[in-house]
C-alpha cells in the first residue's frame, strides 16, 4: 500500500491548496482587469479617491474648480490615468533639504 497516494497525503493537500490560490488570483485579475480603450486607461471616482487617499467629495471640488480633468458620460465620471499622472508630475515640488 506504500505506492498508493491518497487525498490525505501532504503533497496532494499542498497541490490542491496551490490550485485554490491560483484560482483565487485568476478570479481577482478577471474581476479587476479592464482593457485599455485606444491605449488609455480610465479610473472611476472611487478608484481615484482610493489611489490618491482623498474623499470623493474632494474630487468633486477639484472638478468644480477646474483643477482636475475628467470625462462625464451621463452620471458617470471618469479620469484618464495619463491626465492624472501628468497632473501629479506638473505639481511635484522637490524638497529643499
Amino acid at each position: 500500500m506504500e505506492g498508493i497516494i491518497t487525498k490525505d497525503n501532504n503533497r496532494v493537500k499542498l497541490f490542491f491548496s496551490l490550485l485554490d490560490n491560483i484560482q483565487t488570483n485568476i478570479e481577482e485579475l478577471a474581476e479587476n482587469n479592464r482593457p485599455p480603450f485606444n491605449g488609455e486607461r480610465f479610473l472611476t471616482d472611487k478608484e481615484l479617491s482610493d489611489l490618491l487617499k482623498i474623499s470623493r467629495r474632494c474630487l468633486q471640488d477639484y472638478r468644480d474648480q477646474g483643477r482636475i480633468p475628467y470625462i462625464q458620460l451621463g452620471g458617470k465620471i471618469l479620469y484618464k490615468v495619463s491626465d492624472i499622472e501628468k497632473l501629479l508630475e506638473d505639481n511635484y515640488h522637490e524638497s529643499l533639504i
